[in-house]
């Protein structure tokens, strides 16, 4: 949620940066609507003054013996006036607030202001793509000779854009997600174990409603009404919602394993079947809160966190700054982690990681104080570190070998009792 008062100073540089974000954006309502407001408030407390004044002339005149009842009528007259106006302002503030809890974040100044993603910036790419000797398969090819995973099965369960794992599939990725919660905890993050669901107002408050709820699943009879997450950020935001953090408990720093659902699956396509986009994925989550003078310090500890698991895993990648279209609705700042899949022949992001300033402790209410200072909205900043699935395709794209078999990266061995290699079945190889 943005600041009333970033708008109130200067409407028109506020809308020109958030128009870089998203075109749509139009601020022509919210500060009439504000000015409205605050003029009513103003009204209202000219008159409670005026009130509780006829209240005192009741006494008095009660004390004299004297007719209070015009008096009376005033005082009732005034409560009136006072009742229409409460009623007009908790209704324009309804209004105000819809509005602007559809506006995104500000873009940080330093970003690149463009819609084109070949505009986004490289920061860092480590390693080279890999040449094969042969002709390589993609992931769906792969899982068909090693039995990993099950997409005709996973679309009778639940229905297309759902996916089953099993085997040596189902291994490798409870593999993949015990070593990166192993190696964030090892970084100073604290492991948690969130629920699946969460309330409107939690999803409020992480930027994901209203504006995206076509895109969530929901549960909702005459006794819920709740969200299964998109993402852990929601839940782990939520965690502190309408709380005062000390801010020598600062900088908290979350890891979080969850599935994650979201309607939107993208487009069919070669580029997009099998685990590339799917309504359900599996990811490690990274969330911190802390102030305003340290958000930028931890997003480069996020970043080199994903970063680490990437290079441990041997997979070439590329991080990129983003520019202001390319962003999330909610983020100041984000840097993705793409890795290079040889079945697509393309870069896909595995890792998403923001700076979202806070623009998610205003709508959560999270503030933070140091002794007698006045308190102030923390920063949260969010991040994949990672999204298996797609990086689960790297590694199988990646690690393919001539026989058909997949090397397991080192790292992950001593999760998968020492195995080294993903191999075609004896009958397989004839």
């Amino acid at each position: 949620m943005l600041d009333i008062k970033l708008i109130r100073n200067d409407p028109k540089e506020i809308e020109k940066r958030l128009k870089t974000k998203d075109p749509e954006v139009n601020l022509e309502s919210v500060l009439p609507l504000d000015e409205r407001i605050r003029h009513l408030k103003t009204e209202v407390e000219q008159l409670k003054k005026e009130r509780n004044s006829c209240s005192k002339e009741v006494g008095q005149a009660k004390g004299r013996g004297e007719d209070v009842t015009p008096i009376l009528k005033q005082v009732e007259g005034i409560g009136d006036q006072i009742s229409a106006m409460d009623h007009e302002i908790t209704e324009k503030e309804s209004e105000l607030k819809a509005i602007v809890a559809n506006l995104p974040n500000l873009p940080d100044p330093k970003v690149k202001a463009s819609f084109n993603l070949d505009e986004n910036v490289c920061l860092k790419t480590f390693g080279e793509k890999p040449t094969f000797s042969f002709t390589p398969k993609n992931h769906v090819e792969l899982s068909d000779s090693l039995n990993l995973f099950d997409f005709k099965r996973g679309a009778k369960l639940s229905g297309s854009g759902f996916a089953a794992y099993r085997g040596m599939g189902a291994r490798l990725e409870w593999a993949l997600i015990n070593y990166m919660i192993d190696t964030h905890v090892k970084n100073g993050f604290e492991q948690w174990i969130t629920p699946l669901m969460g309330k409107p107002d939690i999803l409020m408050g992480s930027g994901h409603l209203p504006k995206f709820e076509h895109q969530l699943y929901k549960i909702q009879d005459e006794d819920y009404q709740l969200y299964l997450i998109p993402t852990a950020e929601a839940v782990l935001n939520g965690l502190h919602c309408d709380e005062m953090i000390p801010a020598d408990e600062l900088p908290l720093k979350y890891v979080s394993y969850t599935p994650c659902f979201r309607r939107e699956a993208g487009a069919a396509g070669a580029q997009e079947r099998g685990l590339i986009r799917t309504h359900q994925f599996n990811k490690v989550e990274l969330f911190c809160l802390t102030t305003p003078d340290h958000s930028e310090r931890l997003l480069s500890e996020m970043i080199a966190s994903a970063e680490a698991i990437l290079e441990s895993l041997g997979l070439h990648y590329r991080s990129m700054e983003l520019v202001t279209g390319d962003m999330s609705f909610a983020s100041s700042k984000t840097i993705d982690i793409e890795v290079w899949l040889p079945g697509q022949n393309r870069y896909y992001e595995v890792s998403s990681l923001s700076n979202c300033t806070d623009f998610q402790a205003r709508r959560s209410n999270i503030r933070s104080k140091k002794g007698q200072e006045k308190a102030e909205f923390v920063h949260t900043l969010n991040g994949s570190g990672l999204a298996t699935s797609r990086l689960l395709v790297g590694l199988l794209e990646n690690n393919q070998q001539p026989d058909g078999s997949v090397v397991i990266p080192e790292v992950l061995r001593p999760y998968l009792g020492g195995e080294t290699h993903l191999k075609l079945t004896p009958s397989q190889l004839g």
